[in-house]
């Protein structure tokens, strides 16, 4: 059992998300390892700015954080995370959303969502996803931390709920995630909650992996936000969670062969390969 979960309790984990819609692992990640997400974020900062007002035109956004360095390629496959997933997600799921997010002052509320609207079957239903997000900075519910309405996850259509900002009763319903750096929360894609707006004078770091059964199509194109032959690098289970595995019985093939046969080295798509020789 690797070390990290040799004392940590999944099925309590587990158990308050299916009761509430979340849970909270407070000691998440170490001073060391806040430096070495700051460090490796250094270089991309300043560069993707909102474009909307869901992303915040005052929040820096860096996507396909898994490609960015190590310490994200370790956190997408971080074993606390992928036990909780263990029991909530089939067998072979994938990593659908991998991204920081600073919420710089002056940054308005996020409309209401669940990470998981995307995926259209009625609810109540189990989660077809699952969101992490981890705490760079202090998560303080002046600097727009993330806000969550416990419970939402076993609700029904939600209609009117989710227009934008929700009726004042739903909106009053939300709870701010407060949490220290190095701490982080667990929750199902079919909680509602949203980001919060940032009134203080310093911006708010944190990051997001999400999650997603292994056959619904992901948010993030990874076979071409990531290059070949940096996953090629990667280690097996984190080339799993970018899909390069088969969902039984032959989901994700490559002309009838196993995705990971195309980052070998070499390796020519068989249409290539087969025009060449007829």
């Amino acid at each position: 059992m690797h070390q990290l979960t040799a004392r940590f309790d999944a099925d309590t984990h587990a158990a308050e998300i299916r009761e509430r819609g979340f849970t909270v692992i407070r000691d998440f990640m170490d001073e060391a390892m806040i430096a070495r997400v700051r460090e490796t974020l250094a270089p991309y900062a300043e560069r993707h700015h909102g474009r909307n007002p869901f992303e915040g035109f005052k929040t820096e956004r860096i996507y396909t954080l898994v490609a960015r360095g190590k310490v994200f390629e370790d956190m997408a496959e971080e074993p606390r995370i992928l036990a909780i997933l263990d029991r909530f997600l089939q067998p072979g799921y994938l990593l659908t959303a991998s991204q920081s997010i600073q919420i710089n002052p002056g940054e308005t509320a996020q409309d209401l969502h669940t990470d998981d609207g995307f995926y259209r079957q009625p609810r109540p239903r189990p989660p077809i996803s699952m969101t992490m997000i981890a705490a760079v900075d202090d998560f303080t519910a002046e600097n727009g931390c993330t806000e969550v309405i416990p419970g939402s996850h076993l609700w029904g259509d939600h209609g009117d709920a989710l227009r934008p900002n929700g009726h004042e009763e739903v909106v009053g319903m939300l709870v701010p995630m407060e949490m220290p750096a190095g701490a982080c929360f667990v929750m199902a894609g079919t909680t509602i909650h949203r980001g919060g707006a940032n009134r203080s004078d310093r911006p708010r770091l944190g990051f997001t992996n999400q999650y997603c059964e292994p056959w619904a199509r992901t948010q993030e194109n990874f076979f071409l936000g990531v290059p070949p032959e940096q996953a090629r690098a990667m280690s097996p289970r984190l080339q799993t969670l970018l899909g390069y595995d088969i969902w039984p019985p032959f989901m994700g093939m490559v002309s009838s062969v196993h995705p990971r046969k195309a980052l070998e080295p070499g390796w020519i798509p068989p249409v290539v390969a087969q025009r060449r020789g007829a």
